[in-house]
């Protein structure tokens, strides 16, 4: 059973004319009735009742039209749908990130990706970094956005952003006055740290130890916006990524001060399967992500 059976099928129906169905199907008369003649050998019943002037339907013919009908329309959604997607009508971009890129990174790029395409709808998927890379290649995101790059070859990226590692505390602690401190002036203070490990993380654990200067997390906690609220109520100091910070910074309810020693500047990749097919959406995607790494290099 073919689709183009059915159209002629259905117009010659409709118009109650072989010669008028072919002139709307631009086919000629004995086209068409050969399709239909056709289509009834493979239902094994006739269709029309063709002993009067103008076609009438049979019992199975009936059947027939009215599925026609749901089939045909079906088919011209499936096309309207369609065109709906190359224009960005309509579908999903599916983003993957860790808390951090979630909450501070995401925002922006979206807010510009609906600028140009509000119809398309986003779906962000929260994960911890080390997962990020799997979840790619299995399909269940579009793109991930991560700190570090991926080291699977089915994997391309390309940088974002780049952040550094800072050490925030409350404006009212002794040392936030300080132009700069050094990891030996840290050996007495309180850390609060984030409970899943990171490389960040890493990194401020390895530059204490070769000073022989003791880290103290006293406490570890789920979220950034904790850890944020904790240290301004002067619960401990804790080092985070300035792109986390930003907005308190500004409004001066929490300062950084640098610490000699200690540097450790990241960037935020963004990764997708290699050679990957993408939809319309998300290509259209991607072009916001890689025009955010063209403005931030120029700035």
């Amino acid at each position: 059973m073919e689709m183009a059976q059915l159209e002629y099928f259905s117009k010659v129906v409709q118009e109650k004319s072989f010669s008028k169905a072919a002139d709307r199907v631009y086919r000629t008369q004995p086209a068409v009735s050969i399709a239909i003649r056709r289509l009834e050998e493979e239902i094994g019943l006739p269709l029309l009742d063709r002993t009067q002037k103008t076609p009438i339907l049979t019992e199975a013919g009936q059947v027939v039209y009215d599925y026609a009908q749901r089939i045909l329309a079906l088919r011209d959604e499936v096309g309207q749908a369609i065109v709906e997607l190359q224009s960005l009508k309509r579908g999903r971009v599916r983003v993957g990130a860790n808390e951090s890129t979630s909450l501070y990174l995401l925002p922006e790029l979206i807010l510009s990706f609906r600028e140009q395409h509000p119809e398309v709808k986003v779906e962000i998927y929260r994960h911890v970094s080390n997962r990020l890379p799997r979840e790619v290649l299995d399909r269940n995101v579009d793109f991930a956005l991560m700190a570090s790059e991926p080291a699977d070859r089915d994997l391309e990226a390309f940088p974002v952003l780049k952040d550094e590692l800072i050490l925030i505390l409350s404006p009212k602690h002794p040392l936030a006055s300080r132009p700069s401190v050094k990891i030996k002036d840290l050996g007495k203070e309180s850390f609060i740290a984030h409970n899943v490990p990171s490389g960040s993380r890493l990194k401020v654990v390895e530059a204490f130890a070769r000073q022989h200067v003791p880290l103290n997390i006293n406490l570890e906690l789920a979220t950034i916006e904790t850890i944020k609220r904790f240290v301004q109520k002067r619960v401990g100091l804790a080092f985070v990524p300035r792109m986390c910070v930003r907005d308190e910074l500004e409004r001066g309810v929490l300062v950084t001060v640098p610490v000699r020693g200690l540097t450790h500047n990241r960037v935020l990749w963004a990764a997708h399967r290699r050679a990957a097919s993408f939809s319309p959406a998300a290509a259209a995607f991607l072009k916001v992500l890689r025009n955010h790494t063209e403005s931030a290099r120029e700035s």
